[in-house]
């Protein structure tokens, strides 16, 4: 399998906060790679990806000591300028950027920039002790695009503080930052961590995945209306966090489909509505989206059924279809 991506985590250092969010602090400290643990990685990486984009995650890299940040990015250069890598990708702070730092970003081959901006809201930043302001998130982007970097943003809905308000406002003014492409990451509630700590005290009521799916779904609108791209929605599943880690909040090994799922059923609705009165309808969707049309556990199958009890509807797939959904009276 190929893979435009060959990830480097870079387990949470050089952050100078601890989110409520976030349990890197709570546990043992994981082995900080060297440049050579780098090498390897992006060795092992090459094996299944082709002229990938090498990517530090996991950290505030821009806050690690400059030494370190230099041997990481000049370790995974060496794949650039030999031909093997495309580019390199930092994941970073709003307040970890300034202009001596895009300047030594630039001159290792990075690309690409993401800004962990979870709120656009300050008293929602406050409460989930990011250290940072909204004001700063919208100073380091405006830096990063003017430098010339490919800019991501991060999105938490679901915080402390945020309803679905604060939580829609957040995604209009980041949208009006115009990022070249935007994560969606409802909060999960993490073993070992403050917001935990909240949530058994009962001072916290997370969203559920499905809660999550019908917030994300609307927030994703705001980013496909400014033709921005949602690069990803939901926390990347692991073994650890389907054992367990997840104690509550949005977890879903399938995060993405719920919201996508949500959407086309919003979408069907609002066309079905407008077409009344209909005796049958046909529902269909391009290739590869029959599912998502459907639900998991064909969901809204089940709720089309019930909220129009008297009309046959039937879903197919479109192979040469290019509209998100069409739906004609059969």
């Amino acid at each position: 399998m190929k893979s435009s991506v060959i990830p480097v985590f870079i387990p949470h250092l050089g952050c100078p906060n601890d989110c409520i969010f976030c349990n890197q602090r709570r546990i043992a400290a994981p082995k900080v790679p060297d440049a050579q643990d780098v090498r390897e990685i992006i060795e092992d990486g090459l094996r299944y990806a082709v002229m990938p984009q090498i990517s530090f995650y996991g950290g505030s890299f821009t806050c690690i000591d400059t030494k370190l940040q230099e041997e990481y990015l000049s370790a995974a250069f060496e794949y650039v300028r030999s031909g093997k890598a495309d580019s390199l990708r930092i994941s970073t702070r709003p307040d970890g950027i300034d202009e001596q730092t895009l300047a030594r970003l630039r001159s290792f081959g990075v690309k690409t920039v993401e800004l962990g901006a979870q709120s656009m809201d300050d008293n929602v930043l406050l409460l989930a002790r990011r250290g940072h302001t909204a004001e700063d998130v919208k100073r380091a982007s405006r830096m990063i695009k003017q430098a010339g970097f490919e800019l991501v943003l991060q999105i938490m809905p679901g915080l402390p503080g945020a309803d679905i308000g604060a939580d829609m406002q957040t995604a209009r003014e980041i949208a009006e930052l115009e990022p070249d492409g935007v994560r969606i990451y409802p909060v999960c509630v993490i073993k070992d961590t403050a917001l935990c700590d909240m949530y058994e005290r009962g001072e916290y009521t997370p969203l559920t995945p499905d809660s999550a799916a019908e917030r994300c779904a609307d927030i994703w609108e705001v980013f496909i209306e400014a033709n921005i791209p949602v690069i990803r929605i939901g926390l990347n599943p692991t073994e650890e966090l389907s054992s367990g880690a997840a104690v509550a909040g949005a977890y879903h090994p399938a995060m993405g489909q719920l919201v996508r799922s949500v959407r086309l059923y919003k979408k069907a609705v609002q066309i079905l509505d407008g077409m009344k009165p209909f005796d049958n309808v046909l529902i269909t969707v391009p290739r590869g989206r029959l599912s998502d049309m459907r639900g998991q556990k064909n969901a809204n199958i089940i709720k089309l059924h019930s909220l129009y009890p008297d009309a046959k509807i039937e879903i197919k797939e479109d192979t040469d279809q290019k509209q998100e959904i069409f739906i004609a009276k059969i």
